[in-house]
């Protein structure tokens, strides 16, 4: 039991750095495009492993599925928000960033 708790902590704890990532690049890089990358591939890949941490140490199967779905309806949500921001950004004449 001691490892999969331990599992279950490296992993939320190996999560945060994505997340990290994420607001760095909503913080840095150049234009809406670049930014709506970064926010969707490294916090739904840091979502994911804080989720499967939690999930090793929920103390029920129900809880670890309850997880499962919210990590699930995160991405197809980010997904979908992503792509119409990105949609409605290029309707409104928002080119993306080249390099000068």
């Amino acid at each position: 039991m001691q490892i999969i708790n331990a599992l279950g902590l490296f992993l939320v704890v190996l999560g945060m750095p994505f997340f990290l990532g994420g607001t760095l690049g909503l913080l840095r890089f150049p234009d809406v495009y670049c930014r709506l990358h970064a926010l969707t591939k490294a916090d739904n890949l840091g979502l994911g492993l804080v989720c499967l941490g939690l999930a090793l140490q929920a103390g029920s199967l129900l809880a670890a599925l309850k997880l499962l779905l919210i990590w699930i309806l995160v991405m197809v949500g980010s997904a979908t928000i992503s792509h119409l921001v990105a949609r409605t950004a290029l309707r409104h004449g928002i080119k993306p960033w080249e390099r000068p």
